[in-house]
């Protein structure tokens, strides 16, 4: 037989193959279906037997993907722990562990000596607090407090922490340690350097920043539309003087206001002045262009590097 003929009753076998094996299949179903019809009508019982003998095909169910999940230990930070330690440790004596601040400090670190402080040596704090924390390994923190004393100076201690697997709970595992304060950081440039001349733009912002800190007026006239503001309250200050404007984009310095919708990003210090004496006070502001005038659109809550609106 030549090759071309054996090729085509092989590619002809093909689908008479599976049109027997479908028949076939099509055969075991009605046999199946006849011998259910017929324990059915022999009783309860058969239809019981024979419901137990047909296999069952079952599909394995596709494992889901395992879920990560963010433990509280990973977001626990020590910082308030490690203050409240030391303002406790600074504040007891050796001479005299039953003290309540003793007592603390020996609760939270058990295995650390309380220090021994002269008779009448300025060993109190003024104030104690965490300025930076640093997770060292899995649940080990090294935290630095900062103890402010009444004559200005200040001290900088390191305190080991450890956080158990959920971060509820902390334990000092070692006694503090007396470190350098932490270094200057470098300041960006402002990004404020337009000088805005006294104008409609200056007189805007110094009577929203009057209203807004000294209860002089309502601060709802100097807000653009849709924007809802409160004035500080009870009023902190009784005068408000703009010392100096300055802003992002130029139009913020026209002799005119522009066009409505025109926004512009400005920095405001201010001098506030109140029965204590006079403040100098910063704000960011964004203010819009509406029906030739300035309105106030946004009060931001830091300085010249930043900060989100209020």
């Amino acid at each position: 037989m030549s090759p071309g003929k054996q090729a085509s009753q092989s590619e002809a076998a093909a689908p008479m193959a599976g049109g027997a094996r479908l028949e076939a299949m099509r055969r075991r179903v009605r046999l199946s279906r006849l011998a259910v019809w017929t324990v059915i009508a022999a009783g309860p019982v058969a239809l019981a037997v024979a419901v137990a003998s047909t296999p069952t095909t079952v599909e394995a169910a596709t494992p889901a993907k395992p879920t990560a999940v963010r433990t509280a230990a990973a977001a626990a930070n020590p910082a308030g722990y490690a203050q409240l330690f030391v303002s406790a440790w600074l504040r007891s004596s050796a001479d005299d562990a039953t003290t309540a601040q003793a007592r603390l400090a020996q609760s939270m670190a058990p295995d650390v000596e309380l220090p021994n402080p002269a008779a009448g040596a300025q060993s109190r704090p003024a104030s104690v607090t965490a300025v930076r924390s640093a997770q060292r390994a899995d649940g080990a923190w090294s935290v630095t407090v900062a103890a402010q004393y009444a004559n200005g100076t200040v001290r900088y201690y390191t305190v080991p922490v450890a956080a158990d697997a959920s971060g509820a709970s902390f334990t000092v595992t070692g006694a503090p340690g007396v470190v350098a304060g932490p270094g200057r950081a470098e300041v960006p440039k402002s990004p404020y350097g337009v000088n805005v001349p006294e104008g409609e733009l200056s007189s805007a912002v110094g009577e929203f920043l009057a209203a807004y800190l000294t209860g002089a007026g309502e601060v709802d006239r100097y807000l653009a539309p849709g924007v809802q503001m409160s004035a500080v309250s009870p009023a902190p200050y009784t005068a408000v003087s703009v010392e100096q404007v300055s802003a992002v984009e130029e139009d913020a310095a026209a002799e005119k206001v522009p066009a409505d919708g025109t926004a512009v990003r400005v920095l405001v210090r201010v001098e506030a002045r109140d029965a204590g004496g006079r403040w100098p006070l910063a704000y960011e502001l964004t203010l819009k262009a509406r029906s030739g005038r300035w309105e106030v659109a946004a009060l931001q809550s830091g300085t010249a590097q930043g900060g989100g609106v209020r």
